[in-house]
């Protein structure tokens, strides 16, 4: 005998229907309701804040000189190494000096020679101009021939051309003997100026060859106050002004800053991959040493600063070309996650902006300010804000998964 069929069935789909029904009216209902914002608050704190322009710079001494040699030959010795520090007159290196001094001694013989012969041609002139006088009284008396008075005449003229011709020679050999002497004294290379070996360009043994262009042996610095070239682009350029304070920061010495003040903005700029880049001088003083040619430095020029300010960060400020917010309940919600970019919050620097702040009781209130120093993550507030207020620098709102209970408004964060 088959079962009977159950009569409660028809109940339980109705049942299951009208429970469908409710919770899809209760998802519905629940959808257009907006979940409570949630929002991000700064506090209004003081400190330091500054406006500055970054480049890259290199570090290389404000005073050095390359050594070279002004004569020919072969290295004979050096006398100096790298990193040795020097005084003016130290003695460098020396050339080999072989040739040049058989030069000097050559021309010295020479000079005994000629000055030899100057006294030979002098004696001959006072011989001939005794025999000249002679004849030119006995001429008055008649007591000579005039051929013989003639003679005499031409052969003083002849020993005082002589006299002058070698008094001419003398002159030359005395000229080419200090040159000889010169070239002698610089196979004796001298430092210039004091300082410190930084490199070396030459060996000892090495022939150099002067002939054409005089070849480098080493470099003096004088590392106790070093200059900063730093490539600025050509946009920030315009925002350097001689004068201004600068510092910097290398890559081995950690946060320590060297200060100086800019002097110098080169009108040439250097093109780097078609990026236009300003070269700007600074020096610094390097008393330790700490600082070494060819060191990189993070450089920043310092446009504008404030101690012991009020600052609150960028993304605080609302866009210039915002309205009003709308109020709801008596509420106004900020714009989510609001930010602005740090140019537009620097030009307006002393000027009027709007910020949000968020009371004690949950309440937005929008409010103007007068803003000054700003760089890309805070700005200084002249007025309109006080140490401790809470700022809106953005909003989010809750995430709510498919058939999860709602979820309580939370309370306001003030920090």
């Amino acid at each position: 005998m088959p079962p009977r069929p159950l009569r409660f069935w028809p109940w339980v789909a109705i049942l299951a229907v009208v429970a469908a029904a409710i919770a899809a009216g209760w998802q519905l209902w629940r959808g257009g309701e907006a979940p409570p914002v949630s929002y991000v608050t700064a506090p209004v704190e003081r400190g330091s804040i500054e406006d500055t322009v970054t480049a890259i710079g290199m570090l290389q001494p404000l005073g050095f000189v390359d050594v070279g040699t002004q004569v020919s030959g072969q290295l004979g010795k050096l006398h100096v190494d790298v990193g040795d520090r020097l005084a003016q007159g130290d003695l460098l290196a020396e050339i080999v000096s072989t040739i040049y001094q058989a030069r000097v001694e050559a021309g010295r013989a020479q000079l005994l020679a000629q000055r030899a012969q100057l006294a030979d041609r002098q004696a001959q002139l006072m011989l001939a101009r005794q025999q000249f006088e002679r004849q030119e009284r006995l001429m008055r008396e008649n007591a000579t021939s005039q051929d013989a008075q003639q003679s005499a005449a031409a052969v003083f003229g002849s020993a005082a051309a002589q006299v002058e011709v070698l008094k001419a020679q003398i002159q030359n050999t005395e000229s080419t003997l200090k040159a000889d002497e010169a070239n002698l004294s610089y196979t004796r290379i001298y430092a210039p100026m004091a300082g410190t070996v930084v490199s070396l360009s030459a060996k000892q043994g090495q022939t150099l060859n002067a002939n054409q262009q005089a070849p480098i042996i080493l470099r003096i610095a004088d590392l106790s106050t070093m200059t900063v070239t730093a490539q600025v682009s050509e946009a920030d350029v315009g925002r350097l002004t001689l004068g201004m304070d600068a510092y910097f920061t290398t890559l081995g010495l950690g946060s320590k800053r060297w200060q100086g003040t800019l002097r110098k903005i080169l009108p040439t700029p250097e093109v780097i991959n078609n990026v236009v880049l300003y070269n700007a001088l600074f020096d610094v003083p390097n008393p330790s040493g700490e600082l070494m040619t060819q060191m990189t430095a993070q450089v920043f020029f310092v446009a504008a600063a404030a101690e012991n300010a009020l600052l609150i960060p960028v993304a605080a400020l609302l866009p210039l070309q915002s309205g009003r917010p709308s109020r709801v309940g008596g509420d106004s919600r900020p714009r989510p996650e609001t930010t602005v970019p740090r140019g537009e919050a620097a030009s307006a620097a002393g000027g009027r902006r709007t910020v949000q702040v968020l009371r004690e009781d949950g309440t937005v209130e929008q409010r103007a300010v007068r803003i000054g120093v700003a760089n890309r993550v805070a700005v200084q507030v002249l007025d309109g804000l006080s140490e401790g207020e809470q700022v809106i620098v953005g909003g989010r709102r809750p995430v709510q998964t498919p058939g999860e209970a709602p979820r309580p408004a939370p309370q306001p964060r003030l920090s």
